[in-house]
């Protein structure tokens, strides 16, 4: 990628194409591309000051075969609003996940009335240094990685979702190191003639207001973090030099997030993880991986619907429903390349209601006797979440593997449509696993489960262990995901 101005050296369908007056007067050359149209009318409608932003634009676009899916990053200063205690800042806009040009190059055109591609584009807002006369180009990089996902994984960004990436946004030693989506304050969604675009915003956050995040829900936290001006105030502007977190900032912010806990559970209904299971009741002889059973000489995948309704769950984390249920696997084939398309492009938060699940007709479902769960110590860390932010809300929580079709869904006895029951509590659909865990169980586990609430203390591998509902946990080093046939 490279820097470079829009009135300057940008082939005819960037946003500085045609003459300079053109682009001044307001007017669009007719080679504009209308989808980017619309959202550059939206950016000169905020900043009708400033018609040839810096851009960071793909040298080789996506649809050439290039690696970055944005086709351009405006950058824009944004005076701030000193009333409301905003301070100047660097606004940055992505132009790519959503259908720019209508001829299906790069998204598929499903009409003017649903979603334009994804349908929303990514923004950032980061506070302007003292001094600084050019916006930093990082937050562009930042934007191609997370765009990257969403083509990668055609899984969807909402509001309130949270996004752990490890590291310093900026490569620095910055404790800025995840981050949370929410809609940009500013920007309003648009109708382009390719359908909606909304706005959401990055936001950059401590390792602590993640875990905070995780454990009750996005939408909560960045309610605090609006309260303090430190922290993103009602802008939520990322800084980077930012030293302390909320709970160090104001102390009684930590209260309001654990009464949140208490009342509410958690939102998040999944991730997407270092995981594996292994049917312990199968005789040693038995060579079938549990992970991937075979008919005749194929192996067994996950099938096209257990994919969707996988990908939905994980998508669902926003959603609290007072009766919860597991969207259902219908005995329907899908032909093509929708087998594993995710269903968050269409309708992701919403589900087919349904009291049980109609298997696929090649996939029976199976009556474990014992199992054997294993995570990594990220994941593991999250189980005391599952148990007491999602079971105990009699809610369902899936772990996705990163490295494979294997998914662990555990389910508490409020969950419809779930194939475990109380009488037969393991249950696996092909590489899928569902564990249904009762109340008193579930308390018990979280007792036996506490010191995972600081793993930093405790050395891998580490196992748990219940004979009496044979059941066992293992928290294993990274390398043991990474390796093929652990």
């Amino acid at each position: 990628m490279e820097s470079v101005r829009p009135g300057g050296g940008l082939p005819a369908s960037g946003p500085g194409s045609g003459s300079g007056s053109g682009a001044a007067s307001g007017s669009f050359p007719s080679l504009f591309p209308p989808g980017l149209h619309g959202i550059y009318g939206e950016c000169r409608r905020l900043y009708p000051d400033q018609p040839n932003p810096l851009q960071v634009t793909a040298i080789l676009k996506y649809w050439l075969g290039g690696p970055d899916p944005l086709d351009y990053v405006s950058m824009y200063r944004n005076l701030g609003n000193p009333a409301l205690n905003v301070p100047e800042h660097w606004h940055y806009v992505s132009f790519g996940l959503s259908d720019l040009y209508g001829d299906n190059r790069v998204h598929e055109f499903t009409g003017t009335n649903g979603p334009s591609g994804f349908g929303f584009e990514l923004t950032f807002r980061l506070k302007r240094e003292t001094g600084e006369s050019a916006p930093p180009t990082w937050p562009a990089e930042l934007m191609q990685g997370l765009a990257r996902y969403v083509f990668q994984s055609e899984n969807t960004f909402c509001s309130g979702d949270h996004v752990s990436w490890h590291s310093p946004l900026d490569n620095s030693e910055s404790r800025i190191q995840h981050m949370l989506l929410t809609e940009d304050p500013q920007m309003q969604p648009v109708q382009t003639p390719f359908g909606v675009v909304t706005f959401l915003q990055i936001v950059g956050v401590c390792t602590e207001e993640l875990h905070a995040a995780q454990q009750w829900n996005g939408q909560g936290i960045l309610e605090l973090l609006r309260t303090v001006p430190l922290a993103g105030g009602p802008w939520l502007i990322t800084d980077m030099r930012r030293g302390e977190t909320i709970f160090e900032i104001d102390p009684h912010l930590q209260e309001r997030v654990d009464k949140g806990i208490e009342t509410d559970g958690s939102n998040l209904s999944g991730v997407s993880a270092k995981c594996a299971w292994d049917d312990l009741s199968r005789p040693p002889e038995d060579d079938e991986d549990s992970r991937s059973i075979c008919i005749g000489t194929q192996p067994r995948r996950l099938s096209g619907k257990d994919t969707e309704q996988i990908r939905e769950t994980l998508r669902r984390g926003l959603e609290i429903n007072s009766k919860p249920v597991l969207p259902p696997i219908n005995a329907q084939r899908q032909n093509g390349l929708n087998l594993d398309r995710a269903p968050s492009r269409k309708d992701s938060l919403e589900s087919e209601s349904s009291a049980a699940i109609i298997p696929h007709e090649l996939i029976r479902t199976r009556q474990l006797e014992s199992v054997h769960l294993k995570f990594n110590q990220e994941s593991g860390a999250l189980i005391p979440l599952c148990l007491r932010g999602r079971l105990l809300h009699g809610r369902h929580f899936t772990y996705k593997s990163i490295t494979g079709d294997t998914a662990i869904t555990f389910v508490s006895t409020g969950v419809e449509g779930a194939f475990a029951t109380e009488e037969h509590p393991y249950a696996a659909h092909g590489p899928w696993l569902q564990i249904l865990l009762t109340e008193e169980f579930v308390e018990r586990m979280l007792e036996d489960l506490e010191d995972l609430n600081s793993p930093e203390e405790f050395k891998l591998p580490k196992e748990y262990s219940w004979p009496e509902k044979k059941l066992k946990v293992s928290i294993l080093p990274d390398a043991v995901f990474d390796n093929p046939l652990h």
